[in-house]
Parts: structure tokens; C-alpha cells; sequence
């Protein structure tokens, strides 16, 4: 009975898991944008002197990059003064958060992970105890009184690493896709800096 309620355990746990799985491949993808063709435009209204077009284009534009870039543009807009070491220390804090925001609910599918296999492990044992309950009971070590508790106990962990190797696969996804976006979000960062110091030679 205990291995009945390990399985349905299980399943719960792939249920929830997956939840978050395809929560974050939704976020990611919609967080993914062409970002060298955004800093391009960003880099002309920039360059025409249109920082309010550019932070316009950020408001209108989704993802990380966007956000990072929004802050530089409120740092060229600002009526107060701003070094590049200033709009430096914006960026990069804005970029600690937005991938912050990449990394939500990852620490949750990590324990799912953790989980499944161990509750498998747990079923085993459990259904090792029940054999040789069994066994003790019948006085006797047949293929039929040991049949039952072998059984929980294979089903339980073959189910536990199934879903750990399922909850895997999305997750190594997941990692790819949020070091592709981080990997965008520093691209975009080099560029905005370069944006900007040429925006306040412009301007002297």
C-alpha cells in the first residue's frame, strides 16, 4: 500500500515539476528578441538624439535586454548629471536582476530532480521491507511471497528515474536558453556603454 502512495507521489511531483518546466521555457521564449537588430535601432535614435523614441522602443520592446537598456536611456535622459561610470553601475545592476528573473523557480525544479530518484529509493526499500515481512510471515521463500514486495519496489524506482530524466531534459533546455539570454544581456550591455559614451561626447 506504502508503494501505492510513493507512485502517486510521483506523479505529483512530475505534475508540479513540469508546471514549472513549461513556465519558464513560455518566459524565456517570450524574453527572447533579436538583439542585435534592437541595439541597431536603439544605437540611431540614440545617435539622432531621440533618447525619448529609444526609451519608447524599450517600454514597447519585452525581455531582459529591453529592461537593461531602459535604464541606460533613463540615465541619458536624466536632467542630472551622469558619468559612464554611473550608467556602468546601473546596467550591471539591472542585468543582476533581470537574470535573477531568468533563474525563478529553477532551484525548484533542482529539487524535484533530487526528489524523484530518492522517493524511488524509498520505494524499494519499503518494498524490500514488505518481501521479506512476507517471508517471515509464510515461513517460506518462494517466488510468489517475495513476487508482491519485488514488484513495488521495481516499479517505484524505475518510475523515479524516469521522472528525474524527464524533469533533466527540460532543465538542461531551460539552462541554455537562459545563458543564451545572458549572453544577450552582455552583448547588450558592451553596446550600451559604447551608446553612451558617445551620446555624452555628443552632447559636450
Amino acid at each position: 500500500m506504502q508503494g501505492k502512495y510513493d507512485l502517486i507521489t510521483l506523479y505529483v511531483i512530475l505534475i508540479i515539476a513540469l508546471a514549472f518546466c513549461i513556465e519558464r521555457v513560455i518566459y524565456l521564449s517570450l524574453a527572447q528578441i533579436n538583439t542585435r537588430k534592437f541595439a541597431a535601432e536603439l544605437a540611431s535614435l540614440v545617435a539622432a538624439g531621440k533618447i525619448a523614441d529609444a526609451i519608447q522602443k524599450c517600454k514597447n520592446t519585452r525581455g531582459p535586454v529591453a529592461q537593461i537598456s531602459l535604464k541606460a536611456m533613463n540615465c541619458l535622459n536624466s536632467t542630472e548629471q551622469n558619468d559612464i561610470a554611473t550608467i556602468e553601475r546601473t546596467i550591471n545592476m539591472e542585468a543582476e536582476v533581470q537574470g535573477s528573473y531568468l533563474e525563478e523557480n529553477c532551484s525548484w525544479i533542482t529539487l524535484f530532480i533530487a526528489m524523484a530518484p530518492s522517493l524511488g529509493f524509498l520505494g524499494t526499500v519499503i518494498g524490500m521491507v514488505l518481501a521479506f515481512d512476507n517471508i517471515q510471515k509464510a515461513g517460506d521463500i518462494s517466488p510468489t511471497v517475495v513476487a508482491g514486495g519485488m514488484k513495488v519496489a521495481l516499479i517505484t524506482t524505475i518510475f523515479g528515474i524516469v521522472v528525474a530524466l524527464i524533469l533533466q531534459v527540460f532543465y538542461n533546455f531551460i539552462l541554455s536558453r537562459i545563458e543564451a539570454l545572458t549572453s544577450n544581456m552582455e552583448e547588450a550591455a558592451q553596446e550600451l556603454l559604447v551608446m553612451c559614451v558617445r551620446s555624452e561626447k555628443s552632447k559636450k
